[in-house]
């Protein structure tokens, strides 16, 4: 993750073929609410269908389900971890197409505890990012604080050939502090984390914004002993979602504000966990629930500029679910079993099965997984209006959830020096909430959230790592997506062919990564008939290390400068352009 520049981690887990938002938009530029997750070709509506957990608490916004990725910033995770499928009964809700866990780095016991850290970048277009952090070991007390302070003059979302007067560079400004406090003792391990978040978003002409405040305040307790473990989680975010619509005519010569919205919404959850390991086998079994509560509170303008209507809609939702996972060995082969019963609200229940196996010789491996999954709908996707451009998409408050049946298969080298691994997937969906077009014109585009009966996703991936020299690491990786409704048309927002590639020279003192990344055509729409042309991009990251605590690097993100067409609102809207960045970075030590 270090070796891709990106200010946020969605740019940088964009090297994994098939991992997407909403569109094809980078979170700097993008409206929050279509920062939704796509995995293996299932698409999204804005609301994810993965799930995204920092330090063991859901990343994803309580009320609809996207992701704010300037919440975390890339020097503080310590690890990643993506599971592809649903493939364990974990997760629950949300984790349809599977699961994204993000781990801070924890306070390290080493003969200088303190660590400070700091840095400083800028680049074209007025952007400037500032870091800093603090981590200390007070005897078996750990404390780590950080903050990152971001602001750009962001760039044009509408190509040159359509841009008119009110068209303004979108851009975003935020800050995002977060404290942890740790408690390291010997058998157990306690932590209570505290993060906010304050970002002013322009979206692109002179009325559309949008900002949000949110906080989040968490503890995790587990308790270790040699062959069982206890863990406890739990969490209470609060925040709120502002946005501005308007109408624009074709010329772009006018604008007019259409409505104001604001979104309160608060969500609190919990999850315990028991876990017991023999010599043989393991098993961990747990429960969870989550609430969530919200309101969109809507005040609409008329031509003349004076209110017509407001409107208040919301609900509360109440999710509980009970779970166990097995894990033994015969011989050769491991054998994962697993069942969640999930209870959703509103007399809804679920019941989520998987099993697998995967044996091995040397160094091959071959495994095989199904597994039922599910997502019950957003009240984002019940309640709440949302409009890009002069394309509106109203909300359905009758949507049914929707749910997945899986089955996977494949098989993996590992080598001394490279690892190889082929994935075969079948994914079929039913209910699958989708954006569906009720009237279209080159003025307005009508869309509402409906249930598609059924959709097909199936096709293969494979990943490539291998080290070449002592010095030099090759990864490349592609995915085949094949998804389609059962119309036969393809899904919105999914291209049939992703892949990645990047060379990585370690140095002494010296990284240089050069990667590139590429995506065939997609449909922006439900009728197939807003093509959006496949492209590549390239990017490159060069890290000097200038003293033992000084390093300073430059970064380019599209370094040539290619054009990618985003979306259709209904005017063509395109992604970054070139963007580059240098800055100094300052550490007494691995933060």
């Amino acid at each position: 993750m270090q070796q891709v520049p990106g200010i946020n981690l969605d740019d940088r887990l964009r090297m994994i073929p098939g991992f997407s938002l909403f569109r094809r938009s980078s979170s700097l530029t993008a409206h929050p609410t279509t920062q939704g997750i796509s995995l293996r070709g299932l698409g999204s509506t804005g609301a994810s269908r993965t799930l995204v957990l920092w330090d063991g608490v859901p990343l994803n916004d309580p009320f609809g389900g996207w992701v704010y990725w300037t919440r975390v910033s890339p020097e503080t995770v310590g690890r990643v971890e993506l599971s592809r499928g649903a493939s364990t009964s974990l997760f629950g809700d949300r984790a349809m197409a599977g699961a994204i866990t993000l781990f801070t780095r924890e306070p390290e016991r080493t003969s200088h505890t303190r660590a400070l850290f700091g840095s400083y970048e800028t680049g074209n277009r007025n952007t400037h990012q500032a870091e800093a952090g603090y981590a200390n070991l007070f005897g078996r007390i750990g404390l780590t604080a950080a903050a990152r302070a971001y602001t750009t003059d962001g760039y044009y979302i509408v190509g040159e050939s359509f841009r008119g007067p009110v068209d303004r560079a979108a851009n975003v400004r935020f800050v995002a502090p977060t404290v942890r406090l740790d408690f390291l003792g010997a058998v157990q391990r306690l932590f209570v984390k505290a993060d906010m978040l304050v970002e002013d978003r322009i979206n692109g002409t002179s009325l559309l914004r949008n900002s949000t405040s949110l906080g989040t305040l968490s503890a995790h307790y587990s308790r270790d002993l040699s062959r069982d473990g206890l863990s406890f989680t739990g969490y209470h975010t609060r925040g709120e979602f502002r946005s501005n619509f308007s109408t624009i005519p074709v010329s772009r010569l006018t604008e007019r504000i259409t409505s104001i919205q604001s979104v309160p919404s608060l969500g609190s959850g919990g999850a315990a966990y028991w876990r017991h390991t023999d010599s043989r086998w393991a098993t961990l079994a747990g429960a969870d629930f989550a609430r969530v509560s919200g309101r969109s509170l809507d005040t609409f303008y008329g031509a003349t500029g004076l209110v017509t209507a407001r409107t208040d809609a919301g609900g509360d939702v109440f999710h509980r679910g009970f779970f166990g996972q097995f894990t033994g060995n015969a011989g050769p082969v491991k054998l994962f079993l697993g069942a969640r019963e999930h209870f959703a609200g509103s007399g809804r229940s679920f019941f989520s099965p998987n099993a697998g196996l995967s044996t091995g010789r040397g160094p091959w491996r071959a495994r095989f997984s199904a597994y039922r999954s599910f997502r019950a709908p957003t009240l984002n996707e019940l309640y709440r209006e949302f409009r890009a451009g002069n394309a509106i998409t109203r909300a359905n408050d009758q949507l049914q959830p929707e749910t997945l049946t899986g089955v996977e298969f494949g098989g993996d080298y590992t080598g001394e020096r490279g690892r190889y691994s082929l994935t075969f997937f079948r994914n079929s969906l039913d209910n699958l909430v989708g954006n569906i077009t009720l009237s279209s014109t080159p003025a307005q585009i009508i869309r509402q959230r409906r249930n598609i009966a059924s959709a097909l996703a199936r096709g293969f991936e494979l990943d490539l790592r291998q080290r070449i020299h002592s010095h030099v690491e090759v990864e490349g990786n592609y995915l085949f997506a094949d998804s389609r409704v059962g119309s036969g048309l393809r899904t919105p927002q999914v291209a049939k062919h992703y892949g990645s590639a990047q060379a990585t020279y370690f140095g002494s003192r010296t990284l240089v990564s050069a990667g590139v990344r590429s995506s065939s055509f997609q449909f922006d729409d439900d009728l197939n008939s807003f093509r959006l042309p496949g492209y590549a991009t390239a990017h490159l990251t060069v890290r000097r290390q200038l003293r033992a605590n000084l390093s300073a690097q430059v970064v380019f993100e599209n370094i040539l400068d290619r054009e990618i067409l985003t979306g259709y609102t209904p005017v063509p809207a395109i992604g970054a352009p070139r963007l580059w960045r240098i800055g100094l970075r300052y550490s007494s030590r691995v933060f």
